[in-house]
């Protein structure tokens, strides 16, 4: 047993997984509600032997944090015009042959109506599925079972994703909405 399952069993959370390890993926989690989210998510996936990066605001690559962030797989984000993340990620991951990033469709933990869709549009521009991932805080269940496949067609895309999740409850609860 791993030092991370042991710390999600201590804490009463398991993990459920039946999808392969990619070699190549984005991993949806949702709900995102909390800053636990981010250590949950990273707990479940150390616990199951994978190593997944993540997206992160560049103002937090300071120092001490740029540190500790770097070393768990942190890709800093400059937000702001000029540049474009997708075509950046899309690049990385036709010149690696082993990267997983975790992302979080709704963008922040405030409740919001409209999800982004950028990690719909890496996955189909890089050709690689997305791991559905869910932090159900209702049975301290974090699902990995569901492998989505994006078409092409952005708002059927993002539908089918939002039904997946809208089973889940996020840790704070009135912060989730699809």
């Amino acid at each position: 047993m791993s030092l991370s399952g042991t710390i999600l069993r201590l804490f009463g959370w398991k993990v459920v997984c039946s999808v392969p390890d990619y070699p190549k993926c984005i991993i949806g989690v949702a709900p995102h509600t909390s800053n636990w989210d981010f250590i949950l998510g990273k707990l479940a996936y150390w616990s199951l032997g994978r190593q997944a990066g993540f997206l992160i605001k560049q103002e937090w690559f300071f120092f001490p944090m740029n540190l500790i962030f770097k070393a768990f797989g942190g890709i800093p984000v400059k937000r702001g015009k000029g540049s474009s993340l997708t075509d950046t990620l899309i690049k990385k991951f036709s010149e690696t042959e082993r990267m997983s990033i975790a992302i979080t469709p709704e963008g922040t933990r405030a409740k919001v109506s409209q999800w982004h869709t950028g990690f719909l549009h890496i996955a189909y521009g890089a050709k690689i599925p997305i791991v559905l991932g869910a932090i159900d805080a209702a049975t301290k269940t974090i699902h990995l079972q569901k492998t989505f496949f994006p078409t092409g067609d952005t708002d059927a895309d993002m539908e089918a994703v939002k039904a997946y999740y809208r089973p889940f409850t996020g840790i704070n609860r009135d912060n989730f909405t699809v």
